[in-house]
Formats: C-alpha cells, structure tokens, sequence
C-alpha cells in the first residue's frame, strides 16, 4: 500500500494560493528550475490569470520522502459553492491559508465553515509575512475566534501553524527566522494529516468531479472510499434517484505532478479518474457489482439567480462572431452542464432563449465571458433572483455582505445599503478602517459594488456570501436615470456628441458604429431620451468667429461584462459578442416599445 495524504487548500482571492501550490510542486522536483518562476501552473484558462480567481478546482500530487501528496485546489469564491463542497469531499486534511496582514476574510469562511462540518483536520498557513506591515501574531489570534465561532472540536483548535511567504518560496514554524524552502509545511502535512483510513471490503466510490475528453468523452473522478478497482472490472454505478445500472471501467488513471498516468488497479484512500463509465452525474456511486452499497451523495448549493440567454438578433448580428445560431447556443449550454454543477438550464416557449440559472453574477459572467472568447455572439437579458414560494408566503435568498473601507466613507456606504433594504449586524473599526456586515436580499447587491467603489473612492472591499431564503423584504429602488438610444443607425459623429452633452454621459466614442435602438448613454433625468448622433455639421460659405469651436468631448463610459449586466433595465439586453459588449434595447424600433409601454 502507498503512504498517501490528501489535502485541499482553502484560502481567500489573492492570497497566494496558486503560487504556494506550485512552490509545491517544485519541491516534488517536477519542474526543471529555471522553468518555474515565471510559470503559474494552476490557474490555466486565461480567465482566471486575469482574475487572479480559481474557477474549477484542479488536482496535483508530488511525492515527497516516499509519501504521495494529492493536492486539491479549491475556488475560494461562494459563487463556486458547487465546486467547494465536492473538492472537501476527497480531503482527509485542509492547508488554511490565511494573508498575514488581511487575516481570515468573509469567503475563506465560507469554505471552511464546510471543511469543519466535514470534520477535516486544518494546518494554518500564514503567508506573506514578508511584506512590511504584516501582524502575524494577531491573525493568528483571528484564525483562532473564527474556528472557536464556527464551532470546530477541540482537536481542530489544537492547529499547527507554519509562516512564510510563497512568493520567496520559504516556510518555517517561527515567522521571525526565514529558512532555505517550503519543507517545513510539507513536513507538517506528513505528520499532521491523517492518512486515509484503509476500508477492506467491496469497493466504493463517490463521483466528485468530471473531466471531459474528446476522445474518450466524459471521466469521472473521485476518491476510492473502500476496497479497490482494478481495469476491466464490472462494477454498478447507483443514480441519485437510487436506480442501479451495470458498466465496466475501461481505463484507471491516477494524478501524478500535473498530469495523469495510467495504472491497472488503485487502493483504497488514492483519487483516480475512470474512463468508460457512461451517463454518470456528480454524487453518483460506483459499487461492487453483485451486493452494491451507494455512498451518501452530495448536496448541492440551489442556483440563487437567472438569466434570460438568447441569440443576437441585432443588425450587427454575425458580424464578429463564429457561432450564432440557436443549435450552436444550445450545444454550448448543454456541453456546460456536464462540468458545471450549480448551473441549470431551461429552454422558453421560444426556441430560440433559454433560462441559465446560476449561484450568482460571477458565476454567470464567467460563462459568459468562457462563451464570447470561444467565438459565439448572444444577447443576455437582466438578471433575476429566484423566488420560492414557502406556505404561500413570496421568500428570496439573502446574502451576507461584508464591506471594509476608510472611517471616513462608511456613513455614505451604510445609507446605500439600508436603501437596498440591507440590515447592519456588525461594525468594527481598528486602524482608519471600518468593517461593515449586513444581512442584505441578493437584488440589493446587483450594481451594489459600482456605487460603493464610487462612493469610498475606489477603497471598498466587498465580499457577499449566500446564507439562506427569507421572507419578501419588499421593493428595492432601482437606477432612476433613463437612458439615451440611438435613433438612426450610422456612425457618430463628434459633432452630435458633443451638441448633446450636457443631457447626460455617453458610452460610445466618435466615428463608433451604432444601430437605432442601441443605449448610447445614460440620461441625467427619468425617462429614455431618443437622439439622433449620425448628425453632421452642415457646411456653408458663411463663416462666424463664435461657432466653430472644437468639440470638446468627455470620455465615454466603457463596461465591463459585470457591470453591463449590473446596469441594464428590464426591457434592455448585453448584446455580447467577441470583440464588443454593447448595450440596446430589446424592441429596437421607438413605435414598438412605446405599443408594448401601453400594453
């Protein structure tokens, strides 16, 4: 049997997760050196580089003085719930790793508030003792309170704990005295992790996560619970809804460095990937074939928002894009829901939108963002919070909204808040900054985060987290300002602009291709303003000192997919295609939304 241990690492965006896993890596020798300083391994789709967020979680393993790490990198953000809860299932043991100057913050919580119900053991990691003002000591102290607050045993407060900083590749257990490398952590997870227990009998197995192939189609990965599994074996496989069918493993992989290698059987305790299992889902059982005994599955978090997809039926439609068509859209959304558990999708009485629901804005938005740099074009509608409906009484998921920021700007912040119907419920202040915690519905927090950033002048930190549903907390206001929309289709001319600024701020700039019905801007009062911006300057002989100024222009107003899907209205879609994220109306014709007004 192999020494084997287990261990998912939980920690906060951006605070050195991915970097210490590949210092990890490093230390198993699976890199040449002069390869590794520049390479982040981890996070590979080139969203979450530019996030600097971890989406889907990855499994490597080194081994290190004969004993097989599997390393399991979790998303540290509640909109990946779906992955967390799975990626904890495969761990005996969790790293914590915590920011020696930001201690423990709102989603690091959340993923360890399920890793102390799972009963994991945790190693508290501080890093980034290195930067100058960092208190090592008194996060420590934090770290303590937050797993006294989340009701942890005795044995998971009795934590060991090594400081360094990932970045200079360096662990050591007293924060003061800098070693040569990262041994030290891998030293305390051989001795404090407990290895898998060794379960005899028939085998067992939960399916915790998938990968898919386009030669082999879809794999499924989990950790072998019980027994053991060998190639060509018949097992069962036991559905969810308790039906049992008969399948036969083809082919057994198991994690090595950053890939996978092939092997013939696997022990109990390992984390392996099947091939040849079909029509599977995640929480699903592979069992002995003749007495089969399911495993327990999984939970998964309920979807918290929708959004209304649908094909770009624009006058630029396929001008950018590759994919356009309603079967390309749904081919996608289908492929999606094989890797992506906490997404759901509905096809409308129209054939060509369907319902995507979701954990949340990000967790939508990535998808989005995923499809648009494959190449397909599509047309996104506001997004909505699920309502569900408790002994007749309307009830909508609440959030937990954490807000740190300057002394100074925290009155504005709180007003805006209570305004969207949130409720303080804590407030601390230490060193000019003020932390703030609401209880706040999840409308409130569509377009929270723009005014906040604007209001404490780009200082605000804000992190939300979904803590359950609760009865109807009645009207939020919404923007009141109306919008500007295009009236011809054409180019728009400086000229124009500039005649019109003082109605309000623009979103497009000069000699921009527009279409009528396109939002060109935002108005400064209610009510949509129609404006024709194609207007040129008419020439005559005449000529007068005053009138020929130059047009001096304001910049326009440039979104972000997050931020147009935060800004638009409920007759208003994100036209979103590869190269442009353009706002318009949904009845592009001026006598069209005025028949549908009356109606």
């Amino acid at each position: 049997m192999q020494n084997i241990r287990n261990i998912a690492i939980i920690a906060h965006v951006d605070h050195g997760k991915t970097t210490l896993v590949d210092k990890i890596m490093l230390a198993g020798k699976l890199f040449r050196d002069n390869q590794s300083t520049a390479e982040f391994t981890l996070d590979n789709n080139d969203l979450e580089r530019e996030r600097g967020i971890t989406i889907l979680s990855k499994n490597v393993s080194i081994n290190y003085k004969g004993t097989k790490i599997n390393v399991i990198d979790t998303p540290g953000h509640a909109d990946f719930g779906g992955e967390v809860e799975r990626v904890l299932n495969m761990a005996d043991g969790c790293l914590l790793l915590v920011d020696a100057f930001e201690g423990p913050m709102p989603q690091t919580r959340f993923v360890l508030q399920k890793a102390i119900q799972m009963g994991l053991k945790p190693i508290v990691v501080i890093n980034k003792v290195d930067k100058p003002n960092c208190r090592p000591d008194e996060v420590y102290e934090m770290v303590f309170d937050l797993m006294f607050s989340l009701d942890a045993t005795e044995e998971q407060l009795d934590f060991p704990v090594v400081y360094g900083s990932a970045k200079q590749g360096w662990m050591s257990t007293d924060w003061k005295t800098q070693t040569e490398d990262i041994t030290p952590l891998l030293d305390a997870i051989v001795e404090y992790i407990p290895a898998p227990e060794i379960l005899e009998g028939t085998p067992q197995m939960l399916i915790t996560s998938l990968d898919y192939s386009k030669y082999v189609g879809r794999i499924a990965i989990g950790r072998l619970h019980r027994g053991e599994l060998k190639e060509n074996m018949d097992v069962s496989l036991c559905k969810r809804d308790g039906s049992i069918v008969k399948t036969r493993i083809k082919e057994i992989n198991t994690f090595e460095g950053l890939g996978r290698t092939k092997v013939s059987n696997v022990q109990c305790g390992d984390i392996c990937a099947l091939i040849g299992i079909e029509g599977f889902e995640i929480g699903d059982s592979i069992a002995d074939l003749e007495n089969p005994e399911p495993l327990p599955t999984i939970d998964i978090d309920e979807p918290t928002m929708s959004m209304m997809f649908t094909i770009n039926d624009s006058p630029f439609f396929g001008k950018e894009g590759k994919f356009v068509t309603s079967r390309h859209i749904h081919d996608r959304l289908v492929r999606e829901l094989d890797k992506n558990l906490a997404l759901r999708v509905e096809l409308t009485e129209n054939a060509d939108s369907w319902i995507v629901y979701g954990r949340g804005i990000l967790h939508l938005s990535v998808l989005i963002e995923t499809m648009r740099r494959e190449g397909y074009e599509l047309q996104v509608g506001q997004p909505k919070v699920i309502i569900k409906e408790v002994d007749g009484v309307k009830h909508e998921p609440i959030e937990q909204l954490t807000i740190n920021l300057p002394d100074e700007t925290a009155s504005k912040i709180i007003d805006l808040v209570t305004r969207r119907r949130g409720e303080l419920t804590a407030m601390t202040s230490k060193k000019d900054r003020t932390y703030l915690e609401f209880k706040i519905p999840s409308r409130g927090i569509i377009g929270l985060s723009n005014l906040a950033l604007t209001l404490s002048a780009g200082e605000a930190v804000i992190a939300h987290r979904f803590l359950d549903f609760e009865p109807w907390k009645g009207d939020i206001e919404k923007r009141s300002n109306g919008s500007i929309i295009a009236s011809e289709s054409g180019n728009a001319y400086a000229y124009a602009l500039d005649k019109l600024q003082d109605r309000g701020r623009f979103f497009v700039e000069p000699q921009t291709d527009i279409y009528m019905g396109q939002i060109v801007g935002e108005s400064n009062k209610e009510g949509d303003l129609v404006v024709n911006l194609t207007k040129s300057k008419k020439l005559t002989n005449v000529r007068a000192s005053g009138t020929d100024d130059k047009a001096k222009l304001a910049p326009a107003i440039i979104f972000s997919l997050e931020d147009a899907l935060e800004y638009i209205k409920s007759d208003e879609y994100v036209e979103v295609t590869p190269s442009s994220i353009r706002l318009r109306k949904i009845y592009l014709d001026e006598n069209d939304r005025k028949r549908m007004t009356k109606k």
